[in-house]
């Protein structure tokens, strides 16, 4: 080194200062910030153990929703008229349809139940006195549904808390819930002498156990993965510290050049996708000739809140692709994402066509979304406050629980999932009906506290990845660059990934574009398998020049088709695959001379 050089590395010394008076600790240089960041913590430790009083409901959330909402209306006298003039037709109706059923006339119901209310299925619903409590209480929430319209002055979210939270209270306070007003549960005490109740208290005292022991749902220990479920052959052919990577063993001599890679939801287990023999979905496409790679990610601990959302790109989806790239060194890989694991994926793709990695094929997304401007009322509760609240209850715990989880799910679908389970179970007496799908959802994950805390405000409340505004390593991503073709599988009946929301994707890529959508709900859409009785589904595809066509339009010109839709999937990949096959290879070797690490369905499965 030069004289120069090391007269321009040696420190500068700084010009004279007036000498300031010693403190005796940090924290008295700045009191206000060591004051506010101690209090800020126990601010957020009471918020963190409300939470788990609440499930993770924010109170100021819901009260803040019913003030705004009365606060409006208490301004609206001609809204004030019209509800009292509902009110008054209502009760006039039903004074009406009272007095004729108490002289015995039959008349047409003047507040039919809609054809998906099942509550008042029973053929007893139909005879006094059950009928007119039936009336009443659907008179009651045709009220409501007019008190909760959008009010002018309240925003959309806000009329549509109000509305979610009356019908959820209308819900429980139903008659069909009321075992004194249940003609079903009357009927089957009088005939049963009562030991309907004994069975419901045995019911109740042995979940109670369950639920005390952390166990799974009566009936859920005969499907266990591995044994009856998530039983198609394969091997792990690497593991991290966030999934495993299972190969299935190919069930025909050749197969399609492109291997297929599925990303699953980390919400839940992957295996919704290998549930029984008979409707499973990896089972079928190795059957049809496709190789097939399945994430199974590690269910979060504690330990875990540190883990990112990029982390499940990084580690996650960029380390799988890389583990199949180095076994089918010439061959593209097909990527499909479901659900949480299809919003990732477009993530990742969106990112590797920024970077000219064009490893991908083709990319198919099951029941996920890209845009979340319209996600359903799973949105309902996502605003500053409510996201504020979550943070600090998984700022406290390192993770979002199984059960605070589970309990939004059942919250969407309350009158199924919740109150017509406990007249079942507990008034009664059945058993609890077990099946695979359902002992997968009783097999519960939870989330790591800084991915989950990312997501929601990142894709839920900010929307940045259809906005413009989704940065991966310091650049904004695009949708609009993946050049790969698209599958895209939306369910009718879906509450987590509403189809219209689901259906977005068309607005912001440009490359051919196949969108489906089947009968069924979020899982019971994509579990789908071919035989399945009642299925059915319209498929369109979208060339790059195509005009864009409105959600309802295009459901409307689509021909329905009646079964399962993956057939139409497959024949979609091979389409797009290479048109030479390749023999069938067990398991490829990574080249370090480890051919696989266990039989599927591999460790973190088993993880509770």
């Amino acid at each position: 080194m030069d004289a120069k050089a090391v007269k321009n590395s040696a420190p500068r010394k700084r010009p004279a200062q007036k000498e300031r008076p010693r403190l005796s600790s940090p924290a008295a240089a700045f009191p206000n910030l060591q004051r506010h960041g101690r209090y800020d913590t126990f601010d957020r430790a009471a918020r963190a153990a409300v939470g788990r009083v609440t499930q993770g409901v924010s109170p100021h959330a819901v009260f803040s929703a019913w003030t705004d909402w009365a606060l409006h209306l208490a301004r609206a006298p001609g809204r004030q008229m019209e509800l009292a003039e509902t009110a008054w037709n209502n009760a006039v109706r039903l004074a009406t349809f009272g007095a004729e059923l108490t002289s015995g006339q039959h008349t047409a119901l003047p507040f039919p139940p809609s054809a998906r209310d099942r509550r008042f299925d029973d053929p007893s619903w139909n005879n006094p006195p059950f009928v007119f409590w039936q009336q009443a209480h659907l008179a009651l929430e045709d009220w409501w549904g007019a008190a909760t319209r959008e009010l002018r002055g309240v925003s959309r979210q806000t009329s549509d808390q109000v509305a979610f939270m009356a019908r959820a209270t209308l819900d429980m306070l139903s008659p069909s819930n009321n075992p004194l007003l249940n003609p079903q549960v009357l009927r089957r005490t009088r005939e049963e002498h009562g030991s309907n109740w004994l069975r419901g208290a045995r019911n109740l005292w042995a979940d109670s156990l369950r639920e005390v022991r952390g166990e799974p749902p009566e009936g859920a220990e005969a499907f266990r993965p591995g044994e009856t479920i998530a039983t198609t052959p394969g091997r792990v052919i690497y593991r991290n510290a966030l999934f495993e990577l299972i190969q299935y063993s190919p069930q025909t001599e050749q197969v399609c050049r492109e291997p297929l890679l599925i990303v699953p939801a980390w919400i839940m287990k992957y295996y919704i996708l290998d549930l029984s023999p008979e409707n499973s979905l990896v089972r079928y496409l190795v059957e049809q000739g496709h190789t097939v790679f399945m994430m199974s990610w590690h269910n979060p601990t504690p330990e875990d809140r540190d883990v990112g959302l990029d982390d499940y790109r990084t580690q996650g989806i960029m380390a799988a692709l890389k583990q199949i790239s180095e076994r089918f060194p010439d061959s593209r890989i097909h990527a499909c994402g479901y659900c949480l694991g299809g919003t990732i994926l477009s993530i990742a793709a969106a990112k590797m066509a920024q970077d000219g990695d064009e490893r991908l094929a083709t990319i198919t997304l099951l029941a996920a979304q890209t845009d979340f401007s319209e996600a359903g009322e799973l949105m309902l509760f996502v605003d500053e406050s409510q996201i504020a609240f979550l943070e600090d209850m998984m700022w406290d715990q390192g993770v979002l629980d199984t059960h605070q989880m589970a309990g939004a799910f059942q919250a969407l679908r309350s009158n199924e999932l919740i109150w017509s389970k406990l007249i079942r179970r507990y008034a009664l007496g059945e058993p609890q009906p077990m099946f695979d799908l359902l002992a997968w959802n009783a097999d519960q994950t939870r989330m790591p506290y800084r991915m989950h805390s990312e997501y929601l405000r990142g894709l839920f409340l900010e929307n940045r990845l259809t906005a413009g505004r989704f940065a991966v390593e310091g650049q904004v991503i695009a949708l609009a660059d993946i050049a790969a073709p698209f599958f895209v599988v939306a369910t009718e009946s879906d509450h987590i990934a509403p189809w219209r929301s689901v259906y977005k994707v068309r607005l912001f890529t440009d490359t051919e574009l196949t969108f489906v959508l089947t009968s069924g709900g979020h899982n019971a859409g994509i579990v789908s398998e071919p035989g399945h009785r009642g299925r059915r589904y319209r498929i369109g595809q979208r060339q790059p020049d195509d005009r864009y066509i409105a959600p309802d339009a295009w459901a409307e010109q689509a021909p329905v088709q009646d079964g399962s839709w993956w057939p139409a999937w497959s024949a979609w990949l091979k389409e797009r695959s290479g048109p030479d096959l390749i023999d069938a290879r067990e398991v490829a070797p990574d080249g370090s001379g480890r051919i696989s690490l266990g039989p599927a369905p591999g460790l973190y499965v088993m993880e509770g």
